[in-house]
């Protein structure tokens, strides 16, 4: 693993925010490296509030979504609100749903099968909207490439509100309103909303229209944090005061569905809780049995009623794990006998893997092998389908699109990618992707990068710190957790493996002046012998609370350990 040291930013702007704040060099260093340099920016970015949303109206389009659901609700016309069976879809159909519920419309909450119709709008959903009378479809996290989709809709007299979040084709769909702030023709001064976050644009725009307050839908940011922190979008701008909004809403007043969900714990629910606890849970009804599992879920209005369906969910989740472990080592093993260990890219194959985990797998082979990765499965009759992850860096989306002489279809975005293609041209488009991938990558891409902060003596760790950084949260892309580094670390002798399989490090760390102060490393088990080396080490860590038997104590998050030079 390489470090790379952020670039330390203006020393007058480091001392200007000491100065206005009254912080130390170290917070100042942090703040700059997040673009922040003044007390005002300072200031909105500890205090979000609502006063930071945007007016949905410099939306494209805007205007003409809200005109067409306000006149859906004087009417009491039934709607059907489509989404994508992931935590943003899921999450986008809750909310909408439940919003229109509230203004007496009739609604009926669709998400397709992902076996069945696969992703985005199908033309299954719209013929359930056609029979059953319904005449607007408000379609959520999907949608904007739906060219086809929504011309046959169009055909059958449907109107069609697209709220997605997605890079739109060279075509956007004839819908009478295309919300998505990458439009190129879009002005809205926030690129980076989830789909649940345009969804929620939309529910003001249409209360902003009644002539409400926006303070009205606080209740709704416990779902919009939820799908920003399992979409993995920016947290900065209006995705952090959306997150924080949103995480306030779940700690204190979350609907019964996601209290049925979470995990008891003394502290807050924070985003990585959301990350590694609520957004599998939900996303394993869609990859295991059905989305609608999810919405029923988050629709639900009693805590009993919530409890029984989380149970049937989490049940789903183990199954998912199961699944996707025994995957993952077929795949380790087909590679190993491929002899493709030194390949640039990842691609592998089989007819009978699972596809609602093929995504997952390739997560789990990248940590195994740091490359672009894509594990197809058998679709239907001679088609296959492939989900695409990437590494840091490298846009995964441009490299398959360079292959599209082989493709059926794809979508997605830098990181992560669906991927459709025939049968025989498998072992075609894996070679084309190999090539361009050679071709494309960086040496400097190759290896996992870890980026540290700045430098932090042990010395210098104290509870005033951890709740000044704590502030700092929500934490995610672009507002990651401050990595800190320090040299002349040793291990007081009680170093040890723990874990299920031994791979996670505890240990304890010494530094000149100060007392040991507790570690944990997870996956960092093979570092054992160097920790008890009793050679001077530097550590990468980062800093967070650890709550036992009704005591705090700051704990080291540690990254990385190395032999000091």
């Amino acid at each position: 693993m390489q470090w790379t040291p952020k670039p330390i930013p203006d020393t007058n702007i480091i001392a200007q925010l000491m100065d206005s704040l009254g912080v130390d060099e170290i917070l100042a260093t942090l703040l700059a490296q997040r673009g922040i340099g003044t007390f005002e920016a300072a200031k909105a970015f500890f205090r979000p509030h609502l006063g930071q949303l945007h007016d949905p109206f410099l939306m494209c389009d805007m205007d003409k979504a809200v005109g067409r659901i306000q006149t859906a609700i004087d009417a009491q016309q039934s709607i059907m609100v489509f989404g994508d069976y992931d935590v943003d879809g899921t999450a986008s159909v809750g909310l909408f749903t439940h919003f229109l519920r509230t203004q007496g419309v009739t609604v009926t909450p669709y998400v397709p099968d992902r076996y069945k119709e696969g992703y985005g709008l199908s033309v299954q959903g719209i013929d359930v909207a056609h029979q059953a009378g319904i005449r607007c479809i408000v379609a959520l996290d999907c949608g904007v490439k739906a060219v086809e989709q929504v011309a046959y809709a169009n055909s059958l007299g449907i109107d069609f509100i697209i709220c997605d979040h997605h890079t739109p084709g060279d075509q956007l769909p004839k819908a009478l309103a295309v919300l998505d702030p990458k439009r190129t023709d879009c002005a809205y001064p926030y690129k980076e909303l989830c789909g649940c976050g345009v969804g929620f644009k939309l529910i003001q725009g249409i209360t902003q229209k009644q002539g409400k307050s926006v303070a009205e839908l606080v209740p709704y940011l416990d779902l919009v944090a939820v799908a920003i922190a399992a979409d993995i979008v920016p947290i900065t701008g209006e995705n952090r005061a959306l997150s924080f909004l949103g995480l306030q809403q779940l700690n204190a007043a979350p609907r019964p569905g996601l209290k049925a969900l979470m995990r008891e714990k003394a502290s807050p629910q924070i985003i990585s809780d959301v990350v590694f606890g609520i957004a599998p849970r939900i996303n394993a009804a869609g990859r295991m049995k059905h989305g609608l599992y999810a919405v029923e879920l988050l629709l639900s209005t009693d805590l009993e009623q919530a409890k029984k369906a989380a149970q049937e969910i989490e049940v789903f989740n183990t199954d998912r794990r199961a699944v996707e472990q025994e995957i993952t080592e077929q795949a380790l093993k087909q590679i190993q006998q491929n002899g493709e260990e030194a390949c640039a890219t990842t691609v592998v194959y089989a007819p009978d893997w699972h596809k609602g985990v093929i995504g997952i797998v390739a997560s789990r082979l990248i940590e195994n092998f740091y490359r672009p990765t894509l594990v197809f499965t058998k679709a239907a009759e001679g088609v296959l389908a492939a989900s695409a992850r990437s590494i840091r860096g490298f846009d995964v989306y441009h490299a398959i699109d360079a292959c599209r002489a082989h493709i059926i279809q794809f979508g997605g975005h830098k990181y992560a990618a669906g991927v459709t293609i025939k049968e025989e041209d498998y072992h075609a488009f894996k070679a084309a992707f190999e090539q361009t991938v050679q071709k494309t990558l960086s040496q400097e891409l190759k290896e996992e990068v870890l980026e540290v902060d700045v430098a932090l003596p042990l010395t210098e760790i104290t509870p005033k710190l951890l709740r000044i950084l704590t502030q700092m949260e929500p934490f995610g892309p672009e507002n990651r957790s401050p990595v800190f580094y320090t040299e002349g670390v040793l291990d007081n002798g009680y170093a040890k493996q723990v874990g299920q399989d031994n791979n996670h490090l505890k240990a304890c760390f010494l530094q000149p002046g100060v007392p040991p102060i507790d570690a944990i490393g997870f996956g960092l088990g093979d570092k054992l012998d160097l920790v008890q080396s009793k050679k001077p080490l530097t550590i990468a860590f980062s800093l967070e609370e650890n709550i036992w038997q009704g005591t705090s104590r700051v704990q080291l998050r540690i990254k990385d350990i190395v032999e000091q030079a």
